[in-house]
C-alpha cells in the first residue's frame, strides 16, 4: 500500500456518476475467417473509477492543496476509501490527470470530478472462486453472528 492517505476530513465519492472500468487483461487477434484468437496477456490490471466530489469551501482548499503538494500534482499513489463489489475499503490509487473543477454549485458547496487508476482490480481470491455457495451465503453468515450470536 502507499504511504500516503486521502484525508479523513475530505469527503468519499458522490454516489451520483459514480463508474468502474476494468482495464482488459487480454489479448484478441481477428482472423481472415471471421474467427479470432484470444488469451490473457496480463494477470494484473488496473480498474479506472468515475469520480465526484461535493465540497465545502474549506474542504476544497484542503483537497486542492492535497492534490498539489501532497501527491505532487495527482502523480503519486495514495490510499483511498473507494467503493466496489468488494466493499467500502482503502485501495491504492491515483489521479489518471488533473481534476475538473472546482464547479461552484451553491453558495457553500464546490463541485470537483476526476477519474482515479486503482492499482490492482479487485476481485474474490481464486480460491473463493472455487467455493461459490460460500461467497452467497458469506452475508447470511455475516447477518447471522451479527444480530443472533451472543455477546461474549
Amino acid at each position: 500500500m502507499a504511504t500516503i492517505d486521502y484525508p479523513s476530513q475530505l469527503p468519499l465519492p458522490q454516489q451520483a456518476g459514480y463508474a468502474i472500468q476494468h482495464v482488459s487483461p487480454l489479448m484478441r487477434v481477428d482472423m481472415q475467417s471471421g474467427r479470432a484468437r484470444q488469451r490473457r496477456r496480463f494477470t494484473s490490471v488496473p480498474s479506472m473509477v468515475k469520480v465526484n466530489w461535493l465540497m465545502s469551501e474549506v474542504q476544497a482548499q484542503l483537497f486542492e492543496g492535497f492534490f498539489r503538494w501532497t501527491i505532487s500534482d495527482g502523480a503519486d499513489w495514495f490510499n483511498c476509501r473507494i467503493k466496489t463489489p468488494m466493499g467500502l475499503r482503502p485501495y491504492e490509487c491515483r489521479f489518471t490527470d488533473i481534476y475538473d473543477g472546482p464547479v461552484f454549485v451553491t453558495t457553500s458547496l464546490w463541485r470537483f470530478t476526476a477519474e482515479l487508476e486503482i492499482r490492482e482490480r479487485q476481485t474474490i481470491s481464486q480460491y473463493d472462486a472455487l467455493f461459490p455457495d460460500e461467497i452467497f451465503q458469506s452475508d447470511l453468515l455475516d447477518r447471522t453472528m451479527n444480530q443472533h450470536w451472543p455477546e461474549s
